[in-house]
């Protein structure tokens, strides 16, 4: 499957202006990379792309990134530290199985407008959103075809997980 199937432009489209509205309650901002594969651990894979992507320079370090291998069926979600140190354990818990619904039932782009939403709502709670807050990183989905070889070592191990 080409990426252009698993997410064409206009869901393209629809997911960064789902990050968008979500991003108005929060300071809290909201990544979605996209891949074909992943054949080792998605957990570590998307560590390493949240290291290759920078997001963890969010002035309060509340960034979360989904990550989704399409082709393998895999996909995390993971916050920085900021998030980590203040959320409860299992915090991602019902947007995984909510994403993991909608992607088992061939809907990624609704699946991922959905959590999308949700993770805007439950990140105010704890980053609330402010008037002069600046949108710190792209709202649009970015993707890659890199294998775990190509991909650059991770600098830091303090990103959270939820697979």
């Amino acid at each position: 499957m080409a990426l252009a199937d698993f997410i064409p432009s206009e869901g393209q489209r629809r997911i960064a202006a789902a990050i968008t509205a979500a991003e108005r309650h929060t300071t809290g901002e909201i990544c979605v990379h996209v891949t074909p594969r992943c054949r080792g651990n998605v957990m570590k894979r998307a560590a390493k792309t949240f290291d290759r992507l920078h997001l963890y320079s969010t002035k309060r370090r509340n960034a979360v990134l989904i990550f989704v291998a399409y082709q393998d069926r895999k996909f995390a979600i993971l916050g920085d530290t900021g998030i980590n140190n203040v959320v409860p354990e299992g915090f991602w818990n019902q947007e995984v199985e909510e994403l993991t619904r909608y992607l088992k039932a061939g809907r990624p782009v609704d699946g991922l407008c959905e959590v999308i939403s949700h993770m805007g709502e439950h990140l105010s709670q704890y980053f609330p959103g402010e008037r002069d807050d600046e949108n710190e990183l792209s709202n649009e989905v970015t993707f890659d075809d890199l294998d775990e070889e190509d991909e650059p070592e991770v600098h830091s191990n303090d990103y959270g997980n939820m697979e």
